[in-house]
């Protein structure tokens, strides 16, 4: 998915830039977990240059410039989507983080301990887990030997687990199915991984179905 400048300047034109002072709150979202990662400030000439290079830019109220997250640090905040709220005066960025969003070196700028997580942004965090693992020592950690194993013997382990988890039904054991389930998924992630697909990829193709 992507936006064009067209698009944007549309959505510039609704914008009640007279009600806002020439300033509309911008908060920015993970693209792939939906977690919040921060809320800047945008003025036209901001949202005009995120249109025309991809990354997300805002205006400092402190400097009184535009300013591109990542500018120093490179952890810049690739553009996904964007929409406009019902009263048109608020920005929702859906983004592709390069990097940690905060200064801190945190993932977001908001306290992670006051969120509540979701599932969908704990099962993105376990994907990268994975995806870390994929050139690790293999005597380092068990995805790491799955991976060194090569795809047959990671197809063969979702092949047994799913076994494992018809059983557990067939059984009637819930507490069982819970866990064999979880096995699978954990298997089945990465295969997916290993084949440089994500479950967005999946989930992409449950959304198509859908419709």
């Amino acid at each position: 998915m992507s936006v064009n400048r067209e698009e944007v300047s549309a959505l510039s034109q609704r914008i009640n830039w007279e009600k806002v002072d020439g300033l509309v709150p911008a908060i920015v979202q993970d693209f792939e977990s939906s977690q919040v990662l921060m809320m800047g400030y945008m003025n036209q000439d901001a949202l005009e240059k995120t249109a025309q290079t991809g990354n997300v830019t805002f205006f400092s109220r402190t400097k009184s410039r535009l300013w591109t997250k990542g500018e120093t640090s490179g952890n810049v905040l690739q553009l996904k989507n964007v929409a406009l709220d019902c009263d048109n005066d608020t920005l929702l960025f859906k983004v592709n983080p390069i990097g940690p969003t905060c200064h801190l070196g945190n993932t977001t700028c908001f306290d992670v301990d006051a969120q509540e997580e979701t599932q969908m942004v704990w099962l993105h965090q376990l994907e990268q887990l994975l995806a870390s693992r994929k050139d690790a020592d293999p005597d380092s950690s068990y995805t790491a030997s799955l991976y060194a194993r090569g795809t047959k013997r990671i197809s063969q382990k979702v092949g047994e687990e799913g076994v494992e988890v018809a059983l557990a039904a067939t059984s009637g054991d819930k507490a069982e199915l819970v866990c064999e389930s979880a096995d699978l998924i954990y298997h089945l992630l990465v295969l997916l991984q290993d084949q440089g697909l994500s479950l967005n990829d999946v989930i992409n193709k449950l959304k198509e179905r859908h419709k």
